[in-house]
């Protein structure tokens, strides 16, 4: 017989009261009852993926030869960078991940403005300060300069070319934003350096007046400004053709720093946001039509039983979707199939206690005995096949990070949480309604309640 029901009662209650809260609300915040200052906040509306929004899918890989493979460091700081140049661009609930040894794959659900993210994101953002001399170079033409991001020096004077020297890179950047110019007719970036570069900075422009200095965005000349004065304060613009949005992806770029490997598009995907809804409805309906029957198939056979495993699911399924919510889980169809196939084994475990207490039953156990004794002896096979189903999302998991495959990642990710919430569910939530009901009605025809 199960000890302390009452305070198992009042856990289920919270627990169901919290998840129902989180799952009927769409943002929550509190605050400070005495000021009004807003104590805490978080967004909860349901993240969906590529294949139930819409939006874009794009392969990177490095840009090497064939037989040269990057260190898997200089890939992860690759995707790092990605992800924030995005995330800075405004582009929200994308997902970068690593793909084998040279690709990165971007999604980006609900994305619209596809070319200036892939803009974005290709440019190896490698920015330097030139000494151009009393050479004033056109903008937008290639440079070649003595500074490679591989260490390897450039030879000087190869094939008749000038090479130029480059001051510093934009490694000594501290800090840079977006303004309006002094005209007001277009936008400038503004720079603050770190003390080397400021230093730097100094002695060159104190030494080089009437001079060009040459901005450099991956050898290609940005802009070309004349020094008319030293400039010691470590702060200095960079002018040019710039709108709003090409200003921004440049800020953005020079923010978080240049990629240690050029990136290269593979492949590019697009879904519509119609297909995406549409892949939505289907899913929604498809997935009400198999709770139905679920739900009539577990009435109609286990009686009385089957009414408590379905509470059971519900609360299962209530609590499921507001952990999808509160840790901003992304829902994909692979993620709601692996849902799907978490609530059959919730389910499962369910059926082995019911087929046991009718086996307790035949045997002329009383109910309460029956009740203990299916739990008992139905136990080890929930545990065992539960802990394969969890290993098996883990390797599943691993086998999704290792090549890239965000379907499978999803897939495994909400089919492991589903077990284990499955679990507490089969275990503790079903075990006490169980007993609250049949110590209320204490049935006694057991064929006609239990299906024996």
């Amino acid at each position: 017989m199960i000890r302390n029901l009452t305070n198992r009662i009042i856990l289920i209650v919270v627990i169901l009261a919290l998840a129902l809260w989180i799952d009927f609300s769409t943002n929550v915040t509190i605050l400070n009852p005495l000021t009004d200052e807003i104590l805490f906040t978080r967004d909860l509306t349901p993240r969906l993926g590529l294949d139930l929004r819409g939006g874009m899918q794009v392969l990177l890989e490095a840009d090497l030869p064939a037989d040269e493979t990057p260190t898997a460091a200089s890939m992860e700081i690759a995707r790092d960078i990605v992800q924030q140049r995005t995330d800075a661009l405004g582009v929200n609930e994308n997902v970068i991940t690593v793909a084998g040894d040279r690709r990165i794959v971007g999604e980006f659900p609900g994305l619209e403005d596809t070319e200036s993210v892939l803009a974005t994101i290709q440019q190896t953002g490698l920015l330097e300060f030139v000494d151009t001399g009393d050479f004033n170079p056109q903008e937008g033409s290639l440079l070649v300069t003595d500074y490679s991001p591989t260490g390897k020096a450039v030879e000087s004077q190869a094939d008749g070319v000038t090479v130029f020297h480059t001051l510093m890179t934009g490694a000594e950047l501290e800090s840079v934003s977006v303004s309006q110019n002094t005209l007001g007719s277009g936008y400038e970036i503004n720079f603050a350096l770190e003390p080397n570069g400021s230093k730097i900075f100094a002695e060159h422009t104190s030494a080089n007046s009437g001079k060009f200095l040459s901005i450099l965005l991956d050898k290609r000349v940005i802009s070309a400004p004349v020094i008319n004065e030293p400039i010691t304060g470590g702060q200095g613009s960079i002018s040019g053709s710039f709108t709003y949005e090409t200003a921004n992806a440049f800020a953005i770029q020079l923010r978080y720093g240049s990629l240690p490997i050029a990136l290269k598009i593979v492949e590019t995907r697009i879904i519509g946001p119609t297909l995406g809804a549409d892949s939505l409805n289907k899913s929604l309906v498809a997935g009400l039509i198999g709770m139905i029957i679920v739900v009539l198939f577990m009435i109609i056979y286990y009686r009385l039983p089957g009414i408590v495993a379905v509470l059971s699911i519900l609360i299962y399924a209530a609590v499921v979707f507001a952990i999808f919510k509160w840790f901003h889980f992304t829902l994909t169809l692979p993620g709601i199939a692996g849902f799907m196939l978490s609530t059959g084994t919730a389910l499962d475990s369910n059926i082995l206690i019911f087929e046991r207490m009718k086996e307790e039953l035949r045997n002329g156990r009383s109910l309460v005995q029956a009740m203990d004794l299916g739990w008992t002896r139905a136990w080890s096979s929930i545990r065992d096949s539960n802990l394969a189903a969890i290993i098996t999302s883990l390797i599943l998991f691993w086998f999704g990070s290792s090549f890239g495959a965000t379907i499978v990642k999803g897939f495994s990710l909400t089919l492991a949480l589903g077990v284990i919430i499955s679990l507490f569910t089969a275990i503790y939530v079903t075990r006490t309604l169980l007993a609250i009901t049949l110590k209320t009605f204490k049935p006694q025809n057991f064929e006609r309640w239990f299906g024996i």
